[in-house]
C-alpha cells in the first residue's frame, strides 16, 4: 500500500525576485520537481510551492540555480 501524504504549501522569501522573467525562471525550475505546483509571486518577494513530500532543501537549492537567493 502506498503512504498518502498530505499536501502542504512552503512559501520562501526571494528578496531579488522583481520581474516576469524571473517569475517564468523560478516556477520553471521548480515545476521540474515530481508533484510540485510553484505559485510565484514578484510583488511580494515572494515563491510558494504546494505539492506533496517537498524538501525544503530542495527548493531552496532549485531557487538558487535559477540565480536567486531564497530564505
Amino acid at each position: 500500500m502506498e503512504a498518502e501524504y498530505e499536501m502542504v504549501d512552503v512559501t520562501s522569501l526571494v528578496p531579488d525576485l522583481a520581474s516576469d522573467q524571473g517569475e517564468r525562471t523560478v516556477s520553471t525550475r521548480l515545476l521540474t520537481i515530481p508533484n510540485v505546483e510553484a505559485v510565484v509571486d514578484f510583488e511580494t518577494k515572494r515563491v510558494t510551492v504546494h505539492g506533496r513530500e517537498l524538501d525544503t532543501i530542495a527548493l531552496r537549492a532549485t531557487i538558487e540555480s535559477a540565480g536567486y537567493q531564497a530564505a
